[in-house]
């Protein structure tokens, strides 16, 4: 049997966008965290599920930032199948 619990974790992410987004707009993002270095933007933390993934995305996409990429990360701690 497929253990419901599972599909209902929220799984991290590491987007990265061109250009400096300020700190500030972690709220906006969901409360990620906002990095950048070297004209790269990294927003880093957990999404709820694909819909909040594709919210955030919308808001990239409002805000007019090139999107670079988006992968999904793994804390060293693996869920339990």
């Amino acid at each position: 049997m497929t253990n419901p619990r599972k599909y209902h974790r929220s799984k991290n992410y590491r987007i990265k966008l061109q250009g400096c987004l300020d700190p500030e707009w972690s709220l906006w993002f969901e409360s990620m965290a906002i990095s950048t270095k070297d004209g790269v933007t990294v927003l880093e933390g957990p999404v709820a599920d694909q819909a909040a993934l594709h919210g955030l995305l919308i808001r990239i996409r409002d805000l007019n930032l090139t999107l670079l990429s988006v992968e999904r990360t793994y804390s060293v701690q693996r869920e339990m199948k």
